[in-house]
């Protein structure tokens, strides 16, 4: 089935303030996962993070679409709450259209309460505005007028312009039982990074609520993305990853922090524990690429459902080269064999 790398997310490095690396990068990376034969690139959203991790998904896969030609274009994940869902759905089909029908938009909730307050969103109503935005989609889509009257949105009657070339999978990414259970009902699959167990209890919830709704879960998507390191030995790879694994780990607990912070973003602090915390109790994997494969094919056969796996193993802190060679040993030492 593949794998599929990411998640682009176009972050400066400490001391930068010019983003123009960041994002020429980006486009190298994605046009590198097409070379090396991963079957979909993704880029992940957040909103005034000091580094600037990436706010604008669908305007860098129509760059994307553009520099690529065979590799699924996914997003993991739009904030669908915090966007109109008229011009998401706008974006969203000329992504497709650029990309000849690689498009896939995976949709998430998000957390923070910057985001919400900063965009003019109801963090309070998010999951009311999920489930309407996942039902507007379809219909904008279509191209023909239609008319939404909902607790979040109203919407006049409309046609919505351009129309796909293709029809767009939507996805769900989060980990709570509601979120999972709106996907069976409403969308195409789930883009999710639960630890092993976890995960098992999402695709539970999934099958569950198709069985409930007579919705055949072939038709649905299993995506479990998660964290891999390559290296010699689990050690080997978490010693010359640790850096670049922490700073990610950490960013996510000093985002909203960073929104009211000047320029340049700083280093994280030193990460003083074992490596192996980095690893403890997360869907993240290090070693040989061989553990690797042993880890996916083991979440697989423990679902019992045709998952697809990601490799979230983009890394702001790396150089370049360096994160060029990681993703060529998952290309050549994991890709093949799940």
């Amino acid at each position: 089935m593949g794998l599929g790398f990411g998640l682009l997310s176009a972050q400066l490095r400490p001391g930068e303030t010019d983003w123009t690396r960041a994002y020429d990068e980006t486009v190298h990376l994605a046009v590198e996962a097409e070379r090396l034969g991963f079957t979909s690139v993704w880029t992940t959203e957040h909103h005034f993070v000091d580094d600037g991790y990436m706010p604008s998904l669908l305007v860098v896969g129509a760059a994307l679409a553009q520099a690529t030609s065979r590799i699924e274009l996914g997003t993991g994940v739009v904030l669908a709450p915090m966007h109109h869902p008229l011009r998401l759905a706008e974006d969203a089909a000329t992504v497709q259209l650029l990309s000849h029908g690689r498009l896939a938009l995976g949709l998430g909730l998000g957390w923070s309460e910057v985001e919400y307050e900063g965009l003019g969103a109801d963090a309070r109503r998010r999951g009311v505005a999920m489930d309407e935005i996942l039902r507007i989609l379809p219909q904008a889509w279509s191209g023909e007028p239609f008319t939404h009257r909902g607790a979040v949105f109203d919407l006049p009657t409309v046609g919505v312009r351009p129309r796909p070339s293709a029809p767009i999978p939507v996805l769900v990414g989060g980990s709570a039982e509601p979120a999972i259970r709106r996907a069976a009902r409403l969308a195409d699959g789930i883009f999710a990074n639960a630890p092993l167990e976890r995960f098992v209890e999402q695709v539970r919830w999934v099958l569950d609520e198709c069985d409930h709704i007579g919705r055949d879960p072939a038709s649905f998507r299993f995506i479990h993305y998660s964290v891999l390191l390559p290296g010699a030995s689990q050690q080997e790879a978490l010693a010359r990853y640790r850096d670049a694994l922490w700073a990610m780990q950490w960013k996510y607990s000093d985002m909203e922090a960073s929104a009211t912070r000047p320029l340049p973003p700083p280093s994280p602090p030193p990460f003083d524990r074992p490596d192996e915390e980095l690893v403890k109790g997360r869907a993240t994997y290090a070693g040989p690429p061989d553990g690797l494969v042993e880890a996916l094919l083991s979440i697989r056969k423990r679902a019992g459902v045709p998952v697809e796996f990601v490799a979230r193993s983009h890394f702001p802190l790396l150089e370049y080269g360096a994160q060029v060679e990681l993703m060529q040993q998952l290309a050549e030492g994991v890709a093949p064999h799940v």
